[in-house]
């Protein structure tokens, strides 16, 4: 017989396990949780079971849902004429929260890496071609992080859609609204330099 200690120890240890979560964190949430156990730890449980057992991957664009296609995909409301692309589905959400696009997402699963032996095969990026033909895409949007990685991507993908009439654009990069240049580092300001435009 235990006295439940090991279970609370079993259950931090999963909770630091999570991003931007540490023991210390972990800890606290999981006390907050025993604390509301009725109102919080008890519905928070019953939500996690049903989502392992229905999330899975939108067959189309890669998102989180839980049907074959996510609502997304579903929405007849959104531009079928432009596909925005993004590495992960965290990017998609972002995206989303902004509400400052209202076409469909493709999400790639990563990024090229010669180093991590990541190849176009090993992301959904033959998909992607695939469904700018077979969608009537007019616009491919790269939504990639400015990494070395994500502009070898999105570079990559530029030239296998070159000559199929597709326009490629990429979200502007540099100074964020309300940002000050003492804050920020060389590469923003060096983007945001290069991306200057006429006033």
């Amino acid at each position: 017989m235990t006295d439940g200690r090991s279970d609370i120890d079993a259950l931090i240890d999963l909770m630091a396990r999570l991003p931007g979560l540490g023991p210390r964190s972990a800890r606290r949430a999981v006390l907050q949780l025993i604390k509301k156990r009725g109102p919080m730890m008890r519905p928070l449980a019953e939500a996690m079971t049903r989502v392992a057992e229905t999330a899975r991957e939108c067959l189309a664009c890669g998102n989180i849902g839980s049907g074959d296609l996510c609502p997304i995909c579903l929405d007849d409301k959104r531009a079928k004429g432009q596909i925005c692309v993004v590495e992960d589905v965290a990017d998609l959400w972002a995206m989303e929260r902004g509400r400052a696009f209202a076409g469909r997402y493709h999400v790639l699963g990563g990024t090229l890496s010669a180093l991590d032996d990541v190849g176009p095969e090993d992301l959904h990026i033959p998909k992607l071609l695939t469904r700018v033909g077979a969608e009537g895409v007019r616009e491919v949007i790269l939504a990639l992080n400015a990494t070395v990685e994500g502009q070898t991507t999105a570079h990559y993908i530029a030239e296998a859609l070159e000559g199929t009439g597709v326009e490629v654009t990429s979200l502007a990069q540099g100074v964020p609204i309300g940002g000050e240049l003492d804050y920020l580092d060389d590469g923003t300001i060096s983007a945001a330099l290069r991306a200057r435009k006429a006033l």
